[in-house]
């Protein structure tokens, strides 16, 4: 018998430029479509990644779904649809989304349609990246995190280390590293 796979899930990748006097109405209009979307069938996880002044100029949400379908019927719901309408006065261009599964949207340029590169380059990209990192914070962090008077504590060791890591992957590291290494990615 032929069982056919589940449905892995899915996330949508939501980019916001917010003109420079609406940011305040901005973050109140998230505040309410995070409700609506929290309220979706199939939701699992909202995240909103804010703007760092002289980096970046652009909102990011980030919404999990169990399944591909569930983000389909959100994407097109009339609620959504609606409130859309409503933000686009305070944006700079278009609402812009794509929809990917595990960690594509660290692999695909900003914009709609983004093409993505195939999962074995993401899987050796993002390794080439954590290997040295898990190698090297974890030396620079313990000696920091004694120095100023924490003591040795495997769990805080570990939450300062990852939360380290992972800031340094996300907005350091792999924006660059991707656009280095686009040619090879994306070829």
């Amino acid at each position: 018998m032929n069982q056919a796979s589940p449905d892995p899930g899915a996330t949508v990748v939501i980019v916001h430029r917010v003109r420079r006097d609406k940011h305040a109405e901005y973050e109140a209009w998230v505040n309410e479509i995070s409700s609506l979307s929290r309220s979706a069938p199939g939701h699992l996880d909202w995240n909103l990644v804010r703007p760092i002044p002289g980096v970046t100029e652009t909102y990011t949400v980030i919404i999990r779904f169990q399944t591909s379908e569930d983000v389909k019927s959100w994407m097109n719901s009339g609620e959504r649809k609606r409130s859309i309408e409503r933000v686009r006065p305070l944006l700079v261009g278009e609402d812009e989304s794509y929809i990917s599964s595990g960690l594509d949207f660290w692999f695909a340029p900003t914009g709609t349609k983004a093409k993505v590169p195939v999962r074995w380059k993401q899987y050796l990209l993002t390794w080439s990246v954590i290997y040295p990192l898990v190698l090297g914070v974890p030396r620079l962090v313990r000696p920091a995190l004694g120095a100023i008077g924490f003591p040795p504590d495997v769990f805080l060791n570990t939450l300062v280390v990852t939360a380290v890591i992972v800031y340094l992957m996300v907005y350091v590291i792999m924006p660059r590293y991707t656009r280095l290494l686009r040619r090879w990615l994306f070829a």
